[in-house]
């Protein structure tokens, strides 16, 4: 039975964690679209570093650590490819993250200066790797 609760934190921790990886971005497309309009900014500031240190960061811990949780009870992943797979893209994912946060301090301190365009296209690394991830998880193709 622990297992399909730590199963179930996992999934809400991951879910919870792809809200931010989604929208983080989404606040700095229009954090640089309208640089300029300072109370605007200030507004955004204070989104972005909330979203990314009370949604975010905690989600990324809770994640990572259900999932070493699974692991644990489930060893037997292990002889699969699909969960090393998995695995790496949550380490991709990880890493985006961490540019993300980055990016934030980049803004806060006003040293930014990426496009939104440049944004809306970053933006689009979650949504691949919650396909690829998707796809492993259920197909366990390897």
């Amino acid at each position: 039975m622990t297992y399909f609760y730590v199963k179930i934190f996992h999934i809400v921790a991951f879910v919870s964690w792809m809200a931010m990886l989604f929208y983080l971005p989404r606040l700095f497309v229009y954090h640089a679209e309208h640089i300029n309009n300072t109370g605007f900014v200030e507004v955004v500031k204070i989104q972005e570093e909330k979203l990314f240190n009370f949604i975010g960061y905690p989600a990324l811990l809770c994640t990572l650590i259900s999932g070493i949780w699974l692991i644990v009870l489930e060893p037997s992943w292990l002889n699969g490819g699909w969960l090393h797979a998995k695995i790496l893209i949550v380490v991709i994912l990880a890493a985006y993250h961490y540019s993300l946060y980055r990016y934030m301090i980049a803004f806060r301190e006003n040293r930014c200066f990426k496009s939104g365009k440049f944004f809306r296209a970053y933006n689009e690394v979650p949504t691949l790797a919650i396909i690829v991830i998707t796809i492993l998880v259920i197909l366990k193709p390897f």
